[in-house]
Formats: structure tokens, C-alpha cells, sequence
């Protein structure tokens, strides 16, 4: 007897709870159904920019990898700078590494001004890796043609900003370099 009356109280709980529920449905059935259409909708939405951004990653993912490729053929194939100069030029996530390393290029040929002209086209923001890089080859170029204080200004000023993604070691070695050069053996120790 008690089994069955427990049974019954279940039961009813149950059907209360649904017609309770279905009660609600029916109430507020048009709220529901916009909401789950708006619902729906943002999620179209998120998939979409998630499909979208995908497709942007491949696409610097392979101007990335172009520009690599070039940049690691340019001593087998010089002619390939007629294919770096326009994405250096493009600008975009990825024209300063394609203006750094032109600049790269020109200045291990020996053609510092190319370079110097190369490194023009890195802008002073974001002040990230590359543009830190641009500035140190700059210093280097300037360090090359005997502008010791223009080097060392540049260097001075890297230093300063004391950047946490470049690597200072390498500012201090040209900053002596520029020293030593300058005849400042003290300073350059």
C-alpha cells in the first residue's frame, strides 16, 4: 500500500510538473521563440566570424610563408627581390618583415642606402619585434657608413625602451661596436 501510494505521489509530481511547465510554454511561447531564433542567430554569427578569421590566419599564413621563402632564396636567386619589393611595399601585418628583411638583403650586398630605403617603410608602430629589428639594422647600416652618432642614437634609444621581445644583448654589442669604431675603447668596454 505504501509502495503504491509513493508511486502515486511520484506520479502526480511528474504530471504537475509538466502541465506546470506546458502551462509555461504555452504562456510565453512567443518570447521563446524569438529568443531561441535570436539565439540561433548569434550563433550563425559566431560561426561565420569564426570561418571567416580562419580563412584570414591562411591567408597571412601563406604571405608569411612567401615572404620566408623568399627572403631564404634571395642569395640563390637575387631576381626574387623584384617579387619582395611589392609586399614590402603592400604594407599590412606583414610588409615590415618583407621591408626588413629587403633591408636585410640589401645591406649584406653592400647597398646600405637600398636598405636605409627598405627600413624607411617600418612605421614607429606597434614598437614590436620587427620595428625593434628595423631599428637595430639601421644602427648596423649607419654603424657600416661610419654615421657613428646616428647609430648610436638609435641604439640608445632601443636600449631605452628596454623592449621585452628584442634581444638588449645584441643593442649592446652594436652600441660597442659603434663605440669602438669611434675610437672610445673605455666606453665601448
Amino acid at each position: 500500500m505504501k509502495r503504491q501510494f509513493r508511486k502515486q505521489i511520484k506520479e502526480d509530481e511528474f504530471v504537475s510538473g509538466m502541465t506546470k511547465f506546458m502551462h509555461f510554454v504555452k504562456t510565453w511561447e512567443r518570447e521563446l521563440v524569438i529568443a531561441g531564433v535570436a539565439v540561433l542567430a548569434i550563433a550563425v554569427l559566431f560561426a561565420g566570424f569564426q570561418v571567416l578569421r580562419a580563412q584570414q590566419n591562411a591567408r597571412d599564413s601563406r604571405q608569411a610563408a612567401e615572404i620566408m621563402e623568399l627572403r631564404a632564396g634571395l642569395a640563390k636567386n637575387p631576381a626574387d627581390v623584384a617579387k619582395l619589393e611589392p609586399l614590402a611595399a603592400k604594407g599590412g601585418k606583414f610588409g615590415r618583415v618583407a621591408s626588413v628583411s629587403l633591408a636585410t638583403y640589401w645591406i649584406e650586398q653592400g647597398q646600405i642606402d637600398k636598405g636605409l630605403a627598405a627600413l624607411a617603410a617600418v612605421k614607429d608602430t606597434p614598437k614590436d619585434f620587427f620595428y625593434y629589428q628595423a631599428q637595430d639594422l639601421a644602427a648596423q647600416a649607419d654603424i657600416l657608413k661610419g654615421d657613428y652618432d646616428k647609430a648610436l642614437v638609435l641604439l640608445k634609444k632601443i636600449e631605452a625602451d628596454n623592449p621585452k621581445d628584442y634581444l638588449l644583448d645584441a643593442v649592446l654589442f652594436h652600441k660597442a661596436e659603434a663605440l669602438e669604431k669611434k675610437v672610445e675603447p673605455a666606453a665601448a668596454k
